[in-house]
């Protein structure tokens, strides 16, 4: 049986059985992936925060997106050649007028920014991912949300197999989420296959890919589905009579309110 996205939660869901999970913060409004934009979401009352996590060049855990800063910064090179106090450097919400100065936050400080008040999906980028099991991305991630005493209220996903299987060696009781990618499995491989597999929790797919078929899969096995990523009212509604667990939204607090008038889902 599968944990979904809501039992991960502090507070009760807006929508019973159901999280609204803020994509990268309020990031709609506010530069995603910064402290700025995670206390956005927590002051729209979401349930839920998705961030990103690649490593600098010196190890350390860092929210950001992009192999490349150049999106989020303006500026050229890799996250990875650059030490954390490089990184710091660069402004990440230029962007965004109100925001500007904003510095690229480390997993210990998104951390210590939620813990008490809104879970976290930590999403483990492809591009911080080695073979080798200890001493990675992935326990990095794992020491610091467990001295932040956050264990029961994350998430981790990955689009990369090899991520996950590596969070269950490490702790079998983590909570993971498959991010698919039609590319690592074969067309006629189900989620219920590709979760058991990885002995994963979840399955997350885009709203593009979701289909009734899947959904029947996926509750056959007792798997959780959430999606992304989700901005316009009418989508979000039909995902929810659909019965997924959870969407993913840039626009979190549209689909907090979306969630909170949609009528219940048939059981």
């Amino acid at each position: 049986m599968g944990r979904p996205y809501h039992s991960l939660l502090y507070n009760p869901p807006a929508r019973a059985g159901f999280a609204v999970i803020a994509h990268r913060g309020a990031s709609a409004y506010l530069p995603e992936n910064t402290l700025v934009a995670l206390e956005g979401a927590i002051g729209m009352e979401v349930d839920m925060a998705e961030i990103d996590v690649l490593l600098s060049r010196d190890g350390v855990p860092v929210v950001v997106h992009n192999e490349r800063i150049h999106r989020a910064t303006g500026g050229r090179g890799r996250v990875a050649h650059y030490t954390l106090a490089e990184l710091k450097r660069f402004d990440f919400g230029y962007r965004f007028r109100q925001s500007r100065g904003e510095r690229i936050p480390t997993l210990e400080e998104a951390l210590e920014l939620c813990a008490g008040r809104i879970a976290l999906n930590i999403e483990i980028k492809t591009g911080a991912v080695r073979d080798q099991v200890l001493g990675g991305v992935e326990e990095l991630c794992m020491d610091l949300v467990y001295r932040r005493g956050m264990e029961a209220h994350v998430v981790y996903s990955s689009f990369d197999p090899r991520a996950l299987l590596h969070l269950k060696i490490i702790d079998p009781s983590a909570a993971t989420a498959v991010l698919y990618d039609k590319r690592l499995y074969p067309g006629s491989l189900a989620p219920g296959a590709i979760v058991e597999h990885l002995r994963a929790d979840a399955f997350n797919c885009s709203r593009d890919e979701i289909s009734a078929s899947w959904m029947d899969d996926c509750a056959a096995h007792g798997i959780p589905v959430n999606i992304y990523t989700v901005d316009d009212e009418k989508t979000m509604r039909r995902l929810m009579a659909m019965g997924v667990g959870g969407i993913f939204s840039n626009r979190p607090d549209v689909l907090r309110k979306a969630a909170m008038e949609a009528p219940p889902t048939a059981l």
